[in-house]
């Protein structure tokens, strides 16, 4: 059966300067990651372990505007410059060609895998597979899919050695939980554990809980129908209590237990 961990968070953004300006004000590293030349995007990241926030922004509109497939693009010319929102969850596996039958045996709408890739700051060369899922459940579009190539713990060792995944200057902080607000919680946590094979944690009648990994997917009751929230666990007096709000999304950090 195929690996499914949560790799990262897309959060539409206009100025990505500005987040690392903010990140930094609050003793977190963000940085440049590169440009997506095929695709028309660039952005900033900020790591915590293997997971990461991808603040994106639109490079070259006119490119942009004419991808076909990569909906994450497509999505962020529809929401740019208005609308700075917290995109997806994206889904990391181990098996991208076995996670696409069983979403396309499930009856959904699947992008080719996609080679992706861009250039660092750096001019280094970073590729991955991704596909993304047309539609939406009652409103909130779904998580895409990515893979790396090698383990899990052959990325994290290249990465620290590297000096891209390294300690935040405020100290620890990971990424917890996704928050995602929705009519009804049960029936859609209960849709995206049917579709992704995760399992369901808590379920009430104002919320519901997906575990992925050591991590979680909570939609509570609200009529919004999008990604609203990330929560961030933290050891560091200075970031527990926080909240960083960038454009329409929030970043609330809370002491680990």
């Amino acid at each position: 059966m195929a690996s499914k961990q949560w790799d990262h968070l897309v959060h539409y953004i206009n100025d990505l300067d500005q987040v690392v300006e903010v990140f930094g004000e609050n003793g977190l590293i963000a940085f440049k990651g590169g440009s997506h030349k095929d695709w028309g995007t660039f952005n900033t990241l900020s790591y915590f372990g293997l997971s990461y926030i991808e603040f994106l922004g639109i490079e070259s509109p006119e490119l942009a505007r004419s991808t076909e497939y990569n909906l994450v693009v497509r999505d962020a010319v529809a929401a740019l410059p208005e609308h700075e929102v917290l995109s997806r969850v994206v889904i990391r596996t181990d098996d991208i060609e076995a996670m696409a039958a069983s979403l396309t045996a499930a009856g959904l709408s699947l992008s080719p895998i996609m080679d992706g890739k861009r250039l660092d700051m750096s001019g280094s060369l970073i590729e991955w597979r991704m596909m993304t899922i047309a539609g939406d459940f009652g409103g909130l579009v779904y998580p895409f899919i990515i893979q790396w190539k090698g383990t899990d713990e052959e990325r994290l060792a290249r990465l620290t050695a590297s000096g891209i995944v390294r300690p935040h200057p405020a100290g620890h902080a990971g990424i917890r939980r996704a928050v995602f607000r929705v009519p009804d919680p049960a029936a859609a946590a209960g849709h995206w554990a049917n579709l992704f094979g995760l399992d369901i944690a808590e379920s009430t009648e104002t919320s519901a809980i997906l575990r992925i990994g050591d991590k979680f997917y909570d939609f509570v009751k609200g009529e919004e129908n999008r990604f609203m929230q990330v929560i961030l666990d933290t050891d560091s007096e200075l970031l527990a209590g926080q909240t960083i709000r960038i454009g329409e999304g929030e970043y609330v950090f809370q002491a680990s237990n």
